[in-house]
């Protein structure tokens, strides 16, 4: 009888993964090196641009990225003796007490009445005066209302809000002085709540006019002076060469422009507002950022201030986002293009 034996099979040896699946895997080591070494070719070729933008990036590092932490105290009972970090942790209540609040609906519709009438003010008159501007051709008559109408804009909010009080003054403002002549009786103009928002809008309106304007000259001198000839040839009028040339020509810049102007609407100007306020005026000029003054500094009530000012900050925030869509979807136009 023929026995056989069999050949004990040799042990599984360990496969090597395929070529492919290394690559795979050793792709981003790949990319980052490649990314690393593009970095130093532009660094040793833009240094000098690099160094420029040092500065104002590390500005809203250090002044505005950085201090975003301490909003973390809208959500704590804060204790200056405990710290940010070792404050008593409440959650929502700060923002419960804000909206329970019978001054909330009041300051909500103050500041969104005020904000959208300056944005409705403050939008189309630099456009109208931009246009008017490059429309005139005497230099010297043009340099001397860009001047007039530029100069406000260097005058500090203390200065103009003062001019504003004697201007208006019922016993010494040259206006009620004009309504004597008339005789129409003394108007106190800073103690009618009805006269706080045009007072406000129209002041800053003659500060700020003459500085939008000038973006706006801005692109309208980018325009191909092409179109123009075109357009003479064609027979167009003034007017018609500045709807079909001039309007469609700036209106990239206006819907930036205006999509900021509104991202911005909750963030208006605190210290003028502040300084035109008054026991008379209140009804109207009390907003949101004069009530997180007196809330945080004047109360000392920090939770508070800050819950309201992330509040005020994430509505600026939705209606930045919301009016860049709008504007994206109706002119094709928008912050991030």
């Amino acid at each position: 009888m023929e026995i056989t034996t069999r050949r004990p099979s040799p042990p599984a040896r360990a496969t090597e993964p395929p070529v492919r699946s290394r690559r795979l895997r050793n792709a981003p080591a790949r990319y980052w090196r490649s990314r690393w070494t593009e970095a130093q070719r532009s660094w040793r070729l833009y240094w000098q641009l690099y160094l420029l933008v040092i500065v104002p990036v590390a500005y809203f590092v250090i002044f505005k990225y950085i201090p975003i932490s301490n909003a973390v105290i809208a959500f704590k009972d804060y204790n200056v003796v405990e710290g940010i970090w070792g404050s008593e942790w409440v959650g929502f209540k700060n923002f419960e007490l804000f909206f329970s609040n019978p001054v909330f609906a009041t300051l909500l519709k103050n500041t969104f009445i005020l904000a959208f009438y300056l944005v409705l003010a403050s939008f189309p008159i630099p456009i109208i005066l931009a246009i008017a501007l490059n429309e005139i051709r005497n230099g010297w008559f043009k340099s001397s209302v860009q001047l007039l109408t530029y100069a406000p804009y260097f005058i500090s909010t203390v200065v103009a809000v003062s001019m504003t009080i004697l201007i208006l003054s019922p016993r010494l403002g040259i206006v009620n002085d004009a309504l004597g002549l008339f005789g129409i009786p003394a108007v106190d103009f800073l103690g009618d709540p009805n006269y706080f928002r045009h007072i406000y809008v129209w002041s800053d309106v003659w500060q700020t006019t003459g500085y939008s304007a000038v973006i706006y000259m801005a692109a309208l001198a980018g325009i191909d002076p092409a179109l123009h000839e075109a357009a003479k040839i064609d027979g167009a009028s003034r007017w018609q060469r500045i709807r079909n040339v001039d309007l469609p020509g700036i209106m990239p810049t206006a819907v930036i422009i205006l999509v900021l102007g509104v991202g911005n609407m909750m963030a208006i100007g605190f210290e003028k507002a502040y300084l035109l306020q008054n026991d008379l005026n209140l009804a109207q000029s009390e907003i949101i950022p004069t009530y997180v003054y007196k809330t945080g500094l004047v109360n000392a009530d920090f939770s508070m201030a800050t819950a309201v000012g992330l509040f005020n900050s994430v509505i600026n925030l939705c209606l930045l986002l919301f009016v860049n869509f709008a504007a994206k979807r109706i002119t094709g136009k928008g912050l991030w293009g």
